[in-house]
């Protein structure tokens, strides 16, 4: 018979594997499921005052939306219906002999139409095309798990694929991604995309899933990764179809074989810094990067407009015509 002092300790130890276990269910279902994110809670995580920046941020978004736009939809390979916005970027016109278009992707829990609002004014003015994406599970995009990258890096290669479709052959495209959607764009530089991808921006990009939840574990919420983590990348590959460190930027960049251009603030407190620094020298392909001092998460633009869209005019000016 099973000394008391043993039942003891044993009825302890299933109490503490439950609470773990309601513990992570809990994380997961807070993170990865579509109808419990929500955009507020990702906004005050960030760390950013955006009220500072509301006013030109409504007058660049009021002027995209004035220009020529329609909603676009695609199938992703397993079956999900995508939405996108398409505009035609001013003087993008039939007698051009090329075309340009960028494919812009958003951050977690936003969409398209959210994160792109001012960075569009600086594409259309230029004469490009510009596809805002609702990355699967967000926006008007179906989905009940979210992908992280890792799932969407297909759905972007779907996406070019009907770029091209659309403006023939001779279209040169760039792929623009922040947070999540720069982890989207990076993991995508692994695979063997078309020609027509001449380069890839990515602001404030994490490498992994599992590396920024156990960023955000131990700075936000003071807590230790395992086995949260162990149990929510279990949950994961069992309901989404991929592990929270199946796909990892760092790693994907060294099979990059497109122009990469990197931005972050080194006061992101959401996603660090440190993570931008690793993809750069993991690169194989041309590269180059901006460090916006002072700027945190996904705040670098609006804290020094001038020396972003001069790091764009550098990088794009040595691969697209």
């Amino acid at each position: 018979m099973m000394h008391y002092g043993k039942l003891l300790a044993l009825a302890g130890l299933v109490g503490i594997v439950s609470a773990e276990a309601g513990g992570s269910a809990y994380f997961y279902r807070r993170t990865m499921m579509r109808y419990n994110v929500k955009t507020e809670r990702t906004m005050k995580m960030s760390g950013v005052d955006w009220d500072q920046y509301f006013s030109k941020m409504k007058e660049c978004r009021e002027w995209m939306m004035e220009q020529p736009h329609e909603d676009v939809w695609i199938r992703s390979e397993d079956s999900l219906k995508l939405h996108g916005t398409y505009f035609q970027g001013a003087g993008n016109v039939e007698e051009k002999k090329c075309k340009k278009a960028v494919i812009c992707f958003h951050g977690y829990t936003s969409q398209g139409l959210a994160d792109y609002g001012s960075i569009s004014n600086y594409y259309l003015k230029r004469g490009y095309n510009v596809l805002l994406v609702d990355q699967r599970s967000h926006g008007q995009s179906e989905g009940k798990y979210i992908g992280f990258g890792c799932k969407d890096r297909y759905d972007a290669y779907r996406w070019i694929e009907w770029v091209i479709g659309q403006e023939g052959e001779n279209v040169q495209i760039l792929l623009h991604g922040n947070s999540m959607g720069g982890a989207t764009v990076l993991m995508a530089s692994g695979l063997d995309l078309p020609q027509q991808v001449k380069g890839i921006i990515a602001d404030c990009p994490f490498t992994s899933p599992k590396a920024v939840f156990t960023h955000v574990l131990h700075s936000m919420y003071h807590l230790p990764a395992f086995p949260i983590i162990q149990i929510a990348d279990a949950v994961n590959k069992r309901q989404a179809g991929y592990g929270l460190d199946e796909c990892n930027s760092a790693r994907e960049v060294r099979k990059a074989k497109v122009p990469v251009l990197l931005i972050h603030g080194d006061a992101d407190t959401f996603v660090p810094c440190s993570m931008s620094e690793e993809i750069y020298k993991n690169c194989k392909s041309p590269k180059q990067k901006l460090i916006i001092h002072g700027a945190g998460h996904c705040e670098s633009y609006y804290k020094d407009r001038e020396a972003y869209e001069g790091a764009m005019d550098s990088f794009i000016g040595g691969i697209i015509e």
